[in-house]
């Protein structure tokens, strides 16, 4: 399985929940150099930097070597990991940090039978969030990434943009709307 966006809030939490399942984890990242002993921290077989990736030559049917993908990042790297995928493989669409755009063929789903799942959490069933939730709390409880959660407050929010824009950031980030909205699980009471 690859992930892509590793480092991110949601890439993060994917690359421990899929190799708690027992999947080996290919971890993509910008980040590869300082964060690869992190990612494999939190369960990551292998770490690939995204700059090796040369998305210049994307071939409708690249190499079969993932049995699936989260992707956080669309565009381009999305077009290279369907064209990557053995047969039958799941990518699901999860973000668009790099692009909205999608430049492939038909090549990976009528000669592999690739799918391509998208994601709808506005028009979830509750009661699939809380099954999904459920599962959450127990079987894929992410445990190695809590460090990784940051609050901050609304009013704060525009000094952290640059370091978001960087690339600088490391999990996720939950944005305290009002003082006393969302405890902060790292201050002492």
């Amino acid at each position: 399985m690859a992930v892509t966006g590793a480092t991110g809030g949601v890439g993060c939490v994917a690359v421990e929940i899929l190799a708690k399942l027992g999947f080996q984890v290919v971890a993509i990242t910008g980040k590869a150099a300082e964060e690869s002993d992190w990612l494999k921290a939190i369960g990551a077989a292998e770490v690939l930097a995204r700059q090796s990736i040369d998305l210049t030559k994307i071939r409708p049917l690249g190499a079969a070597t993932y049995a699936g993908a989260v992707d956080n990042l669309g565009g381009d790297i999305l077009a290279w990991l369907l064209s990557m995928q053995k047969i039958g493989g799941t990518v699901a669409a999860v973000g668009l940090a790099a692009d909205m755009k999608l430049n492939t063929t038909v090549a990976p789903f009528i000669l592999r039978g690739v799918h391509l799942l998208g994601t709808d959490s506005a028009n979830c069933p509750m009661s699939l969030r809380q099954t999904l939730w459920n599962r959450l709390a127990v079987d894929w409880r992410p445990d190695r990434v809590h460090d990784q959660v940051r609050t901050i407050d609304f009013e704060d929010l525009p000094t952290h943009f640059d370091a978001y824009l960087k690339g600088m950031v490391r999990g996720r980030t939950v944005v305290r709307i009002g003082r006393d909205s969302i405890p902060d699980p790292h201050r002492a009471p």
